[in-house]
């Protein structure tokens, strides 16, 4: 009898997964002359988007983005839409990604890496991300229509340029095939939400950071 209440006490004591793990989530707010943004992320989250940044194909790609990383995504942006959309998109990748970079904190405890390929019917896209602390874009994609309805195409390395940046991260981005301007710009920014998914998910084999310097930063 005694035996069997020690085995039962140290059962009860040796539960690794009773502590709860912090939230990881950012608010974030940047205005300028030229943009208003307010934006607030959670990392472990359902996939629930609200955005509303004035240029509707952004909106959907961004909608995009959350729904297939389980980030819940909220952005409201005012910019000066009346002479370009390109401060608007330029500033929302920048938004994001400090928000990723103050959700992550010192990024102790994630995976770092992450890599997805997906197509959408012709287009096939492959995103490579590392969340190292080290910002550089590696933009392989070759988009020959200059529009998708008004967005301007270019657009798209603005605003992963500046996501890539502001996170603090290796980004690349390449396209293996792709002939409609639409499906390659979805299919890149759903694997791009696969791929920091993966990377910004918690590895319980890592204590720290999973780095031989002992820091991300």
């Amino acid at each position: 009898m005694e035996n069997r209440d020690k085995s039962r006490s140290l059962n009860v004591v040796a539960n690794p997964g009773s502590a709860k793990a912090p939230a990881r989530t950012a608010a974030v707010e940047r205005k300028t002359r030229e943009t208003a943004i307010k934006l607030s992320l959670t990392l472990d989250g359902s996939g629930s988007a609200a955005i509303h940044t004035g240029v509707p194909f952004l909106d959907h790609m961004l909608d995009s983005f959350a729904r297939h990383a389980f980030f819940d995504l909220a952005v409201e942006a005012q910019g000066d839409l009346s002479i370009d959309d390109h401060h608007t998109v330029e500033d929302v990748g920048m938004v994001l990604g400090r928000a990723f970079r103050e959700a992550l904190g010192d990024r102790s405890g994630i995976r770092r890496f992450g890599e997805a390929t997906v197509p959408l019917d012709e287009a096939l896209c492959t995103a490579v991300v590392d969340i190292s602390g080290r910002s550089y874009l590696a933009y392989n994609l070759r988009i020959e229509q200059e529009r998708v309805g008004a967005f301007q195409t270019t657009l798209v390395h603005d605003f992963m340029k500046a996501l890539a940046d502001e996170t603090g991260m290796n980004l690349h981005l390449t396209l293996h095939s792709g002939r409609n301007p639409h499906h390659i710009i979805e299919a890149t920014f759903k694997a791009l939400a696969r791929a920091m998914d993966m990377a910004t998910s918690r590895e319980p084999r890592v204590a720290g950071a999973l780095s031989t310097k002992g820091t991300l930063s």
